[in-house]
């Protein structure tokens, strides 16, 4: 087989494998610790999908009001639905204030106050005094292009610290040795159709979420969940699919995001008798609630006949109250979107928007060095060595049954920066690099080869839609143990018709055609995963709303799914404690108590 495809191989202390927020922070990071370091990118680095987050990342600073990390500690607990590991919680939050300084010293161009120092705003979920005192103005941003501007900030660094990028290289599989340990990854150049090994003492997964599982949803065509694909294939885990974030205002028929700073800014939603109904959900917090709480109420309105629109099928987000100029400083891209997409005024008609499919709360397991963990005999917390995981792709898990707004570009640098921290006290720069063996090439060889000439009657749009359909209507905002044991029998139905996979462009050379079926099959392992991990959880936490078990039952599921699918589609589920302890005295345990705002 090798002997088809020539390899060129690589050697580095380091490959990093994506280049989005949490992938750049820990490429510069590393290379800035004398690591020999190159990041594996399927995109240009500019093109990742972090580039698309607008509303801003969270940290305690207290420019505009009072703050203290602690009450950003005790909301990201309560945003988890208590499913949080409280230990990856207080480090996030902790290191918050640094992580955001940083990076306005590395040049992130923040909106400003009247007195220079960083502009925040409100975000959903997010409270002072441990909830019981008025919203926290908490989220850093820069204006509505927050994940742009620290984006491009990233790549600056990484090219100022000579980290080495390989654009436009579509990742195909971890290699792996015997004893499980990660000794590289296979990849594809698109550009001239070569194929790389890159052999390194670390690989760092940063491939970002697998929102495209779904047909509604506000990821980039990109986000393919490569990461996640990958580790089931190298037999590992993933955690916690079953907790899939909708997001409550995704432009209605189109799936764009509307970012939560408009509601931050004052915007608030409607329904068709006009009332502000999200002051009857969540009295204190209102158009602030966490985000899985104000889609469930969309839905709800949207059920029970006061949706908008000629189909009532929708809700409207209104900023025509808010004054021109606010909306063109604090608000200049949504007002492009909406404008683009629904052809509205947001000066003077409201946005129609609908509930849809943001980001993925579950992932490879990892702690909070970003170190990927795995149930080993009887340690929940075995590492799997030479690899790390972080971003979207991983499960630290700050964010548990429910991520709250703004946390997620915080994720990427804390963790990212955790990830590089850690490579550096771990690793030896030059230190010798131990290569997998042959048979781990031959077997990714032999897939990639299975895939590029597979002849079957279906194609990879297909076998795709079908895939999407499921998951949008057997595993959405609520459901049913009906629709989750049917939803399991059809997802099942999907991965096994990828086995009549019909691929008709066998080049090698910017193949789209291969790309994208590589791409479903990676889809394909975590949506199955996601129905199977949802329809064994029997209770409601977070975003995982079930009809038939609407109460959280912390006796029985306070505790973390992990699963595994084999080769012939057989899903594994076993299940890791929540971490309810910290690292530190700095802080007490938040105790599971009922969740309302």
């Amino acid at each position: 087989m090798s002997l088809a495809y020539p390899i060129v191989d690589h050697e580095y202390d380091v490959i990093v494998v994506g280049a989005g927020g949490a992938g750049l922070r820990a490429t510069f990071g590393m290379a800035e610790a004398g690591l020999k370091t190159a990041c594996v990118t399927k995109v240009f680095p500019t093109r990742s999908h972090t580039v698309a987050a607008q509303g801003g990342i969270s940290a305690a600073l207290g420019n505009i009001s009072e703050d203290n990390w602690r009450w950003h500690f005790y909301d990201t607990i309560k945003g988890s639905d208590w499913l949080g590991d409280q230990d990856a919680i207080e480090y996030m939050c902790k290191n918050a204030m640094d992580a955001i300084v940083e990076l306005e010293h590395y040049g992130v161009p923040f909106s400003r106050t009247p007195e220079g120092k960083i502009y925040q705003r409100p975000f959903g979920g997010m409270t002072t005094q441990y909830g019981e005192g008025p919203p926290a103005v908490r989220t850093c941003c820069a204006a509505d292009r927050t994940g742009h501007a620290v984006l491009h900030t990233l790549y600056g660094q990484a090219l100022r610290h000579h980290a080495e990028f390989f654009i436009e290289y579509f990742a195909i599989d971890l290699l792996m040795d015997e004893a499980g340990k990660c000794c590289g990854v296979l990849a594809w150049n698109l550009d001239d159709g070569t194929l790389h090994r890159f052999n390194a003492q670390m690989v760092v997964l940063a491939t970002g979420g697998y929102g495209r599982a779904y047909f509604s949803c506000t990821s980039a065509h990109t986000c393919t969940g490569d990461g996640g694909g990958m580790a089931l294939r190298a037999g590992l885990p993933l955690q916690d699919m079953e907790f899939v974030q909708f997001h409550p205002t995704g432009v209605y028929g189109a799936g764009c995001l509307i970012t939560e700073g408009v509601r931050g800014e004052g915007g608030f939603l409607r329904n068709s008798e006009g009332e502000r109904f999200m002051e009857r959900y969540a009295p204190t917090a209102k158009d602030l609630a966490s985000r899985d709480v104000v889609s469930r109420s969309m839905t709800m309105e949207i059920r029970e006949g006061r949706g908008v629109g000629p189909e009532k099928d929708h809700i409207y987000l209104h900023l025509d109250h808010l004054s021109p100029e606010i909306i063109h400083e604090r608000l200049p891209g949504i007002a492009e979107t909406a404008k683009i997409f629904a052809g509205v005024d947001v000066t003077k008609e409201p946005i129609p928007v609908l509930p849809t499919v943001h980001y993925n709360m579950g992932g490879i397991p990892t702690n909070y060095h970003g170190e990927v963990v795995t149930l080993a005999g009887n340690d929940p917390d075995a590492i799997v060595p030479g690899l790390m995981a972080i971003g979207e792709a991983a499960c630290v898990s700050v964010h548990g049954a429910n991520r709250l707004g703004s946390n997620s570009l915080l994720d990427l640098v804390v963790f990212g920066r955790a990830a590089a921290h850690r490579a550096k006290e771990i690793l030896t720069p030059g230190a010798a690099i131990k290569r997998a063996p042959q048979a781990a090439t031959e077997q990714a060889l032999a897939r990639f080869d299975a895939c590029r000439h597979a002849k079957g009657s279906m194609r990879t749009s297909e076998i795709r839609r079908n895939m999407q359909r499921t998951m949008q209507n057997h595993a959405a905002v609520f459901r049913t143990q009906e629709s989750l044991a049917d939803g399991c029998g059809k997802i099942a139905e999907v991965w096994a018709s990828y086995a009549h996979l019909n691929v008709t462009d066998r080049s090698m050379v910017w193949n789209s055609d291969l790309v994208e079926a590589l791409e479903l099959e990676n889809l394909l392992g975590q949506a199955m995963v996601t129905m199977f991990s949802a329809e064994n959880r029997k209770e409601s936490r977070g975003a995982h709303a079930h009809e038939d078990f609407s109460d959280r039952h912390d006796d029985e599921w306070l505790r973390h799914t992990v699963a595994w699918i084999d080769g012939n589609g057989q899903v594994m589920i076993d299940y890791r404690p929540v971490h309810l302890y910290t690292l530190t005295d700095d802080v007490a345990v938040v105790p599971p108590k009922k969740r309302v705002y």
